[in-house]
């Protein structure tokens, strides 16, 4: 029987494991190698070995509606997009509210996670600590792994031709912090992610100029959509999930780049990706455009190679006397503390883990990786139902299929990436789809049926509504009395946080959207009965 739990790192994913274990009647300890929690969103003011590191602008994607732990909502007049330091206000207040923080063991590092010599009867591991100096052992039924995947550093230098020889600085973006030292210098931004559209549009207000480096181009998307609502709360819905995968691919792929080009025509900024129908993550940037079009923000393809003051770039163009390089050009998946790293990485050293969480070929599954996971949904209702699922499956509540087919599961889940996210080995998912397959094991999945039958105002809200992660809490294992007002208050406290100056609105608007929603609703209805 699984009962003493070890859980590697105190960031949201570690604060949502350390509460599951405790609603299961587990007993987790929580080591966390710094003096604070909130892991990622714990600024710094310079970046700390073996931690993940954002620079002071950082602001979240996800809106506070959609991204808040599933049984305990944003404070209502808290903005719906939050500076780092206002999210990790709310982890702290999760924390408080739960009690978590007496399960934590601050500024204590864990070494070495092994298996014990009885594994394979047993399923309990040896965890090794270090602090101040002193070196303690433990053993421990089960292990989740919430350490992350910012904190190592993707940093091709051997990909550059030239960089050693070049006389200006470069470093990855995880040493980015403020822009102040930039002053009046020529700055390169070397990857269209978040970071770096984020950073390049920053440097655009102080550098005498930014160059913004891509090689394949992306989407971006502002985080204030139609009629100024929070992107997510409209993208990120069941109907809309329905439609993508319903609708013929040509016509689901025409109507994906329509709408990305909704705001401005990607072609005409040099931002076009490679390949326009790929789901890959956009990125979430109000800014990049405007910056762009008054030239403080130049769009570049990749580097071809460094001299000693200058980039020359693929289509040959070349830009003299740059100052600094900033490499954005991501991190990736290291797990130095596990004695056997063929666990994690148990196929062509790539990471292969069933439901994105569990080692396939574990004698015992007493270990999880939770938070290992990228999806247009926001990273703390994700890992809190994974931290779910991982629980029922150490205390033997879920039953797992045969090694050999969750091995296929993981192979056929590669082949449906590697077609939308233009990557077999990504850690990328569809949010709703990933969060219903593991809701659906757990048995916290809304029935829609049932809820069309019984409680049709919120099914409407829960189906055409945004999938908040409230809906993961209706029903099932962990239900929380509150989840049904919380759903059908949601745009009250969306709207609360932007109308801070009250104006009455003289037009009459017909309610066409909730006409359409209730005819649809017998049609919807018959669907589920029938594939279900």
């Amino acid at each position: 029987m699984v009962q003493r739990v070890a859980i590697i790192g105190a960031g949201v994913s570690g604060l949502a494991s350390i509460k599951c274990c405790l609603d299961e009647g587990l007993e987790p300890t929580c080591f966390e190698r710094s003096d604070d929690i909130g892991g990622l969103w714990k600024f710094t003011e310079c970046a700390e070995e073996g931690r993940a590191s954002i620079y002071r602008s950082v602001f979240t994607n996800s809106c506070k509606e959609m991204m808040c732990f599933p049984d305990f909502p944003f404070p209502d007049d808290f903005p719906n997009y939050m500076h780092n330091s206002k999210l990790q206000e709310y982890i702290r207040m999760y924390a408080k509210h739960f009690a978590l923080l007496k399960y934590i063991k601050f500024k204590t590092m864990v070494s070495s996670i092994k298996k014990r010599p009885d594994f394979p009867v047993t399923g309990q591991w040896d965890v090794i600590t270090k602090r101040d100096g002193k070196e303690e052992s433990a053993v421990f039924d089960a292990v989740m792994v919430c350490s992350g995947h910012h904190v190592y550093p993707n940093f091709p230098v051997d990909c550059f031709p030239g960089l050693k020889k070049f006389k200006g600085s470069y470093f990855h973006s995880r040493e980015y912090k403020e822009p102040e030292k930039f002053k009046g210098k020529r700055v390169l931004v070397i990857g269209l992610g978040n970071s770096g559209s984020d950073i390049a549009v920053e440097l655009s207000h102080t550098a005498s100029q930014v160059y913004l480096s891509s090689r394949s181009g992306s989407w971006v998307m502002s985080r204030v959509w139609d009629k100024g609502y929070p992107w997510d709360m409209l993208i990120v819905t069941r109907f809309e999930s329905f439609l993508s995968n319903f609708l013929p691919t040509s016509v689901s792929d025409w109507l994906y780049v329509r709408r990305m080009n909704t705001w401005f025509k990607h072609e005409n900024y040099g931002l076009m990706p490679l390949n326009r129908a790929n789901r890959k993550e956009p990125v979430f940037n109000d800014d990049l455009p405007s910056r762009i079009t008054c030239g403080t923000v130049v769009m570049k393809p990749n580097v071809k190679e460094f001299t000693e003051t200058s980039a020359i770039f693929q289509d040959g163009t070349v830009q003299e006397n740059i100052d600094f390089v900033i490499f954005a050009t991501g991190y990736s998946y290291s797990y130095p503390f596990m004695a056997d790293n063929a666990i994690i990485k148990c196929r062509d050293n790539e990471v292969t883990l069933y439901k994105g969480i569990l080692p396939p070929r574990l004698e015992k599954p007493t270990l999880a990786v939770i938070g290992l996971i990228q999806s247009l949904g926001a990273i703390i209702p994700t890992s809190d139902l994974q931290a779910r699922w991982a629980i029922r499956v150490f205390k033997g509540l879920y039953k797992l299929p045969p090694v050999n087919d969750m091995m296929e599961d993981i192979d056929e889940k590669m082949g449906k990436k590697l077609k939308w996210f233009g990557q077999s080995n990504t850690i990328q998912t569809d949010y709703i789809s990933y969060m219903d397959e593991l809701a659906s094991a757990i048995g916290v999945k809304p029935s829609f049926p049932l809820l069309f039958l019984t409680d049709p105002r919120l099914a409407l809200e829960v189906y055409f509504g945004p999938c908040s992660p409230y809906q993961f809490r209706l029903t099932g294992p962990g239900k929380w009395d509150g989840a049904r007002n919380a759903i059908l208050t949601q745009w009250d406290r969306t709207l609360k946080a932007t109308r801070t100056r009250v104006v009455h609105d003289s037009q009459k608007h017909f309610p066409f959207l909730n006409l359409f929603k209730i005819l649809a609703l017998p049609l919807l209805l018959a669907v589920f009965l029938m594939f279900n």
